[in-house]
């Protein structure tokens, strides 16, 4: 484990600034003469500026309704000049579906990101190694690292044992050698495990009804306790059901699940 103080700050991307013409979420810092100076959540609080031109398509009639410091919303990049590290952005020019798509990235960015920096001050190890090692090549793989994360709650190892990194050492004849080696190692790999099922981890939908159930019939009792067993029957290990008596007639049918869309029928 490194003795020295990690440095926990990092962008969530490989990039290290965003691609004109796509939408970042940002926070806004302060409101000057001319536009408003805002961080890119996304890219490790990088500044960038809104000019008052970029606000609304509409005349605007006052700043403050369009723009208010603290606020975090998503805005469209329209210039990125790496060398002076100047980033011009566009609240007015973003559209309704790249707001939902950015929103949608970044609360799964921002999932993946606290994690990876949890693991990170856990071990005492800078972020951003982290994110070379893990982060970034599952980006890479699956598009975005949080799907990954999704497939490590049931299978780790099919998604974590791929990763690996190159390493430098003197040979036995003095001449330096690259080796591939595990990018993680177990006390690393075991604490983003753990991580990742506390916080992905799916809870399971409980579902209650109250019924009655009445039979006329000499024998209705013997017909009643059928339809129960019938009942529980039809549920199964992803989804069983269980059939209490309140009272008769009255009856709790109750039930728990993991696919909220396919089991409630």
């Amino acid at each position: 484990m490194a003795s020295h103080t990690p440095n926990l700050e990092c962008r969530m991307y490989e990039a290290k600034y965003p691609e004109v013409d796509m939408a970042v979420m940002i926070q806004v810092n302060n409101i000057a003469d001319m536009g408003a100076y805002v961080s890119l959540l996304e890219y490790n609080n990088i500044e960038g500026m809104i000019l008052f031109s970029e606000l609304s398509r509409r005349r605007i009639r006052s700043v403050s309704s369009l723009i208010k410091v603290g606020r975090i919303e998503p805005v469209m990049v329209l210039r990125v000049d790496k060398e002076k590290g100047y980033i011009d952005l566009s609240k007015r020019r973003v559209s309704e579906e790249d707001i939902q798509a950015c929103e949608e990235r970044y609360n799964k960015s921002k999932l993946v990101h606290s994690i990876m920096r949890h693991v990170a001050e856990t071990l005492q190890i800078d972020l951003e190694e982290l994110y070379i090692n893990i982060g970034w090549p599952l980006y890479r793989k699956y598009g975005h690292a949080f799907e990954a994360f999704k497939l490590i709650v049931a299978d780790p190892d099919s998604v974590l044992d791929f990763l690996t990194r190159e390493v430098k050492e003197i040979g036995p004849d003095g001449q330096e050698v690259t080796k591939v080696i595990p990018a993680l190692t177990e006390e690393v790999k075991d604490a983003l495990i753990k991580n990742i099922r506390r916080r992905m981890t799916p809870q399971p939908l409980k579902i209650r009804a109250d019924i009655e159930m009445k039979c006329f019939q000499f024998d209705g009792v013997l017909h009643i306790k059928e339809a129960m067993r019938k009942a529980e029957a039809a549920g199964n290990t992803e989804c069983p059901v269980k059939i209490k008596l309140v009272a008769p007639p009255l009856y709790v049918l109750t039930t728990q699940t993991l696919d909220k869309v396919r089991q409630i029928v």
